[in-house]
Formats: C-alpha cells, sequence, structure tokens
C-alpha cells in the first residue's frame, strides 16, 4: 500500500528545462568549474563558523563559561536531533512509528530548534523531496541557472532566501496525515509558546545556578541566541552546500551530496546523497566511518521499545542504489 510519504518522496517532475538530471555529475561542468564552485562554497559556509569559534577563546573567562558551554551544547544537540529525528525522519518520511509519548516529545523538541511549526517545515520539505533540484522545488540552489554568479544567488536563496518567500506550500496537500492529528496539529499551532520555552531555558539555568544577572544573561547569549543560530545555519547548508557539493555514491534523481564535515554538527543529515536515493531509511550515513547520531538515537528508542518498524537499510538495499564508480566523484 502507497502512503502519503511513498507519493511525496516517489513523484518528480521534469526540471526547468524539461529535463530531469538523472546523472548529476554530467550536467555540473569540468573539473576546473567544479573547483570553482567548491573555493565559493567553502568562503560561503566557513566563514562565519570561523568567527564563531574564534568566539569563544576571546569570550572565555570574560563572556563565556563551561556552564553556558554546556548549555550552548546540550540544547544545541537537543533541538537538533528534536529536528533529524522527529520532524525529519519520523513525521516527514515515517522512517519509523513511536509510541504516542515519543512522538509528542519529538514534535516537542523539534519545535523548541525554532524552525517553524511543524506543519509547514513537514509540507515544505515533502514539497522539496516531490521536486528536488528542479522547477517547484522550495529551496534548490540551482533555481538561477549553473554559472558561478547563478549558483551563488541561488545559494543564498537555498540557504535563507526561500524563508522570505511569500508562496506558501499548501500544507492540506503536503502534510493532511499531521493536520488531522490533534495534538500534533495543537503543536504547530503553539509554535511561539515552544520558541519561548527554548529561549528562555538557558538563562533560567544560568541564572540559578550562578545566582546572578550576569549568569542569566551570558547563558542567554550562548544557550539561546548563538545556539539557535548556529543550528539554523547548519539546517540550512543541508538545502544549500547538499545539493551543490559533496560525494554522490548513491543514485538520485538530484544533486544532492555527502559533505562529511557536517556530519557531527547535522546529526548525520550530511550525508545528504543516501538520503535522497533512499528517503525513508531511518540511517543517512551508511558506509563506513559516517557518523549518523541520529540513526543511534533511532536505535536506542527501538531497544527501549519506543520505536518499531524501524526502516534500517540493510545490504542488498545499499548496493541496488550504488552509483558506477565513475559517477561518485562530486
Amino acid at each position: 500500500m502507497t502512503t502519503q510519504t511513498d507519493v511525496i518522496t516517489e513523484s518528480r517532475e521534469p526540471g526547468p528545462q524539461g529535463q530531469e538530471p538523472d546523472n548529476p555529475s554530467a550536467t555540473r561542468g569540468g573539473e576546473s568549474k567544479r573547483s570553482i564552485e567548491q573555493i565559493a562554497l567553502l568562503l560561503f559556509i566557513c566563514i562565519p563558523f570561523v568567527a564563531l569559534v574564534a568566539a569563544v577563546p576571546l569570550a572565555w573567562g570574560r563572556g563565556m563559561s563551561w556552564l553556558d558551554l554546556g548549555l550552548m551544547v546540550g540544547m544545541y544537540f537537543l533541538g537538533c536531533h528534536g529536528i533529524t529525528i522527529g520532524f525529519h525522519r519520523h513525521f516527514t518520511h515515517g522512517s519509523f512509528k513511536a509510541k504516542r509519548p515519543l512522538k509528542i516529545v519529538l514534535a516537542i523538541a523539534g519545535s523548541m530548534a525554532v524552525e517553524g511549526p511543524i506543519v509547514r517545515w513537514v509540507a515544505d520539505h515533502r514539497r522539496h523531496h516531490k521536486f528536488s533540484d528542479a522547477e517547484g522545488d522550495p529551496h534548490s540552489p540551482w533555481r538561477y541557472g549553473e554559472t558561478l554568479p547563478a549558483l551563488m544567488k541561488g545559494l543564498w536563496w537555498a540557504h535563507m532566501g526561500w524563508l522570505f518567500d511569500e508562496e506558501q506550500t499548501p500544507q492540506q496537500k503536503y502534510a493532511p496525515d499531521l493536520i488531522k492529528d490533534p495534538a500534533i496539529r495543537r503543536i504547530s499551532r503553539d509554535f511561539w509558546v515552544w520558541t519561548a520555552v527554548s529561549l528562555l531555558i538557558p538563562p533560567l539555568v544560568g541564572g540559578l545556578v550562578t545566582m546572578s544577572w550576569y549568569g542569566a544573561f551570558t547563558a542567554f547569549f550562548w544557550g539561546s541566541l548563538v545556539r539557535v543560530a548556529l543550528l539554523h545555519h547548519v539546517t540550512w547548508s543541508i538545502n544549500s552546500i547538499c545539493h551543490a557539493v559533496g560525494k554522490r555514491p548513491f543514485k538520485s534523481r538530484d544533486r544532492s551530496g555527502n559533505v562529511w564535515w557536517l556530519a557531527v554538527l547535522s546529526c548525520g543529515e550530511s550525508w545528504h546523497n543516501l538520503h535522497h536515493a533512499d528517503p525513508t531509511a531511518a540511517r543517512h550515513g551508511v558506509l563506513r566511518g559516517q557518523i549518523d547520531s541520529s540513526a543511534r538515537v533511532i536505535r536506542w528508542f527501538e531497544q527501549a521499545g519506543w520505536a518499531t518498524d524501524v526502516r534500517w537499510p540493510d545490504a542488498d538495499r545499499i548496493a541496488s542504489r550504488r552509483q558506477e564508480p565513475a559517477s561518485e566523484a562530486a
């Protein structure tokens, strides 16, 4: 029986020129072009992260403490796994079934990432899979063409610009299953509540532990503001960077690639090529050495009996989606 998710992920329309990019590497151009793109992408994504990393030692002892760092890291990975395990792998793609309490917790944890209401997030992502890197995709970096200026414009669009687009994905069409669930609909409608909770936890903890307003302020700066900004940019990088460069060992109908240096921060989402080759798989990092913390947590949920019918990709399924060796290079 075909599910709602299966319909969304398996359908596909032609690209703007009416062509399917069945072999993404064949449409990318020569090696020199790819090198220029990769340099531009490196600057685009790395400079903000370098600035953030440099700010930590500069602020240490004056505007940042171990408590601030712990709150930032803890809240970051709570929200990140809420998005990757909850919003993405469970609610969007049905990679596993969750017991009712776990389903509610995942919906709330994902909402605390401050990336928008769950129904809208899921609808946008299902639409992305239906039209991935083709006309109709809400955030393809190839929207404006393949020249370097067009790609840079497209990267901005895929990274952030699409969030300000007036065109809205019809939620009733792409997420009717979530709309029919009263609890999920309520969590989605009360997104502002979970945003407030997410932003207030760090200063509350920081203020109570240090018994000072200054401790509350630094905890709010690092544990709320910096944490949310970092998580947003990592998530948006999956839309932009991972659809422009990266290894492509698996067959997909778009330009999704594996970007290893985003794997830890994205909780395994940057193994994006396998995800688009097999959208319902609960594990994205399926090759040796590919870190996928989201898959590990799902395994723990399964062992505890909280998650069932987990769609783990077996060896035969992985092998059937492998590219020919000549097609694997980014």
